[in-house]
């Protein structure tokens, strides 16, 4: 007899919780489905545009504006490697986000 009403509880308990799980998966969804990516063109991109990109603050996206002064525009994504401070830890981070 005991065991029975041990088995309802569980199943009732299970039950009952199913619905407030679904409502928090609900909210991890909605926050991930507001997330936007900002797709940074390199060659047209000023400083507080440039300083979006992962890894790539202030300082980094001043030697960016800098060297396309300097060099002309980019040709490829790779050529920022040739800028100051930008690694291929920071290129690969940044692989969906950049355009030309």
């Amino acid at each position: 007899m005991k065991n029975n009403i041990y088995y309802a509880l569980i199943i009732l308990f299970t039950v009952l919780s199913m619905p407030l799980r679904a409502a928090g998966f609900d909210e991890v969804a909605a926050v991930v489905s507001t997330t936007e990516v900002h797709v940074v063109d390199i060659n047209l991109a000023d400083i507080e545009t440039l300083a979006l990109l992962k890894g790539v603050g202030e300082k980094r996206a001043k030697a960016i504006v800098a060297y396309r002064e300097s060099n002309g525009q980019f040709n490829s994504v790779d050529d920022l490697l040739n800028v100051k401070g930008v690694g291929e830890h920071t290129l690969q981070l940044n692989k969906g986000r950049i355009k030309l």
